[in-house]
């Protein structure tokens, strides 16, 4: 089983014909709305990818609950854990350009109230994959780590955002994944290279994963590194590229797969999510990715 600690948002999503500089107005080609946050996406990810997935989160008693929780319950998600708090659902604005680029300002409200007393101690056993991110409090987020690590779950955590951790706590989990400016963030926090390999060695635990968009992704692992390609596909938005790797690379691994057949399907989910608009709208099932697999990283682009 997965288990998600993390948020769930309403995402608000503009096309731009270019992203905005600091001080300036950009007049957008629209307005949509649908499900987001991190953590809900690495759910939805996972479980249509197959996994068997519960979410702990929150949401406020507003409007923008009932939209925000659509998809994860479309896709199977156990909600048993999720909590209904005093304070706005978490919304996030996200402008997107021609080339699929993106910046997201969120307003996290409900988040900032996710517990890690929301999972029991049976949650977090053996046969449990704990997926984390950064956009819950990173207090709660470092209990949760280490009732995990005494338990025996496998621990997954995608720092994203960037935001400060103990250093224990990263040390105490299974698998970090970063991009380069979250890698770049840790390397500065712990004074070192922003290189996987580098930043395994000074955490003295985790196998450490970079995801590097179209220059693929690489993992620094006890027995050396793993460069996976990226899968070339025609990209029109990034949105949630990040959560999609994280989400199907826990499912993989859930299901017993070794890290570098999980990297790999972890990398076409991605590239497919980048194929297609939106936040969770854009997550493929598991037909689409290994419809892709089948294909190769070569792909030139997708039918």
């Amino acid at each position: 089983m997965i288990l998600v600690f993390g948020s769930v948002n309403l995402d608000l999503i503009v096309p731009v014909p270019s992203l905005p500089a600091p001080g300036e107005t950009v007049l957008g080609e629209g307005l949509r709305s649908e499900p987001g946050g991190k953590g809900a996406n690495q759910a939805v990810a996972a479980a249509r990818d197959g996994a068997r997935v519960r979410f702990a989160g929150a949401v406020g008693d507003d409007s923008f609950a009932a939209s925000a929780l659509v998809t994860l319950r479309e896709a199977g998600v156990d909600l048993s854990l999720l909590a209904t708090v005093p304070a706005p659902t978490g919304v996030a604005m996200i402008c997107v350009d021609p080339a699929g680029r993106n910046q997201i300002a969120v307003a996290p409200g409900a988040n900032r109230l996710v517990r890690a007393s929301q999972i029991a101690e049976d949650d977090l056993g053996a046969a449990t994959t704990l997926l984390l991110q950064m956009e819950v409090d990173a207090e709660e987020t470092a209990l949760l780590i280490a009732r995990a690590r005494a338990r025996g779950a496998r621990i997954v955590l995608n720092l994203a955002p960037p935001l400060p951790l103990p250093r224990e706590a990263v040390a105490a989990v299974d698998l970090l994944i970063v991009n380069e400016g979250e890698a770049a963030a840790l390397a500065l926090r712990l004074g070192t290279d922003a290189a996987p390999a580098a930043l395994r060695r000074a955490l003295g635990g985790p196998d450490v994963i970079l995801t590097r968009g179209e220059k693929g992704a690489v993992a620094a692992t006890a027995a050396g590194l793993i460069d996976q390609p990226a899968f070339a596909v025609a990209a029109s938005d990034t949105t949630a590229a990040g959560d999609t790797f994280s989400g199907v690379l826990a499912a993989a691994l859930d299901r017993g797969q070794d890290l570098a057949l999980a990297l790999r399907r972890a990398a076409a989910a991605a590239a497919l999510a980048c194929t297609r608009p939106g936040s969770q709208g854009s997550i493929p099932d598991a037909a689409a990715t290994e419809a892709l697999l089948a294909r190769g990283e070569n792909t030139p682009g997708l039918p």
